[in-house]
């Protein structure tokens, strides 16, 4: 693949040094990388360059980065959207998921970790008609779309990956570590609880209509999908 159809990152990030230091580690892995100065001339390159994939600092000059992925959400647009977070509180990745952002990524910045982010997220993606199925849930590999009781239902692309891997272990105890390692590929900020946030908010979505809890807590090991 050349370099001209190499896929492209829109990177928006008020600090123009740091954002030149980001672009040139994006394009020597060999992405097209553009660079934003803020939230609204974000929003504005996304739909003239129509990136792959976003990353959007929280803090900005004007509009914060939160504003921008609700605004970006806001327009139906389910383009992969990482977010750079100098504070890693519960608190502030509920909002980044809230926000509608598919990940984040903790400042100070680690050029080989943020890469590995990056490419696990433009990894080509597989067509397929298939579905997963399990009690009312139904997952669409091809359009990353679930429905419960033919509710549709939104997901972000990690929460797609969460739960199909859910779907393809029901009953089965999943470990931490075997989440870890299956769905981010890697050793996600060590200490970090990045599981327990994404479970939370898979949760909160799977059982907005009030709905019986299908992913359970397995107190000191892990986490099971199961009716009971």
């Amino acid at each position: 693949m050349s370099f001209d159809q190499s896929p492209r990152v829109l990177l928006i990030e008020t600090d123009a040094a740091f954002a030149q230091h980001i672009k040139l580690d994006l394009e020597e892995a060999g992405y097209q990388t553009a660079i934003a100065s803020d939230a609204n001339h974000g929003l504005r390159q996304v739909q003239e360059l129509q990136p792959a994939l976003v990353v959007v600092d929280r803090m900005l000059a004007g509009e914060s980065g939160l504003w921008f992925c609700n605004q970006l959400r806001r327009t139906g647009l389910r383009i992969p959207v990482l977010m750079l977070m100098a504070r890693d509180t519960l608190e502030d990745r509920i909002a980044c998921l809230e926000s509608g952002a598919d990940d984040y990524f903790l400042k100070p910045y680690r050029s080989e970790d943020f890469l590995k982010v990056i490419r696990l997220y433009l990894q080509p993606s597989v067509s397929t008609t298939e579905q997963l199925r399990f009690g009312d849930l139904a997952l669409d590999l091809s359009t990353r779309r679930l429905l419960r009781n033919e509710r549709g239902i939104d997901l972000t692309m990690k929460e797609f990956e969460l739960l199909k891997y859910f779907m393809e272990h029901p009953r089965e105890v999943l470990t931490r570590e075997q989440i870890l390692e299956n769905v981010w590929g890697y050793d996600f900020m060590g200490e970090s609880n990045v599981i327990e946030v994404y479970i939370r908010y898979l949760r909160l979505k799977i059982e907005d209509e009030g709905e019986k809890r299908l992913i359970q807590t397995v107190r000191g090991v892990g986490y099971v999908l199961r009716e009971t």
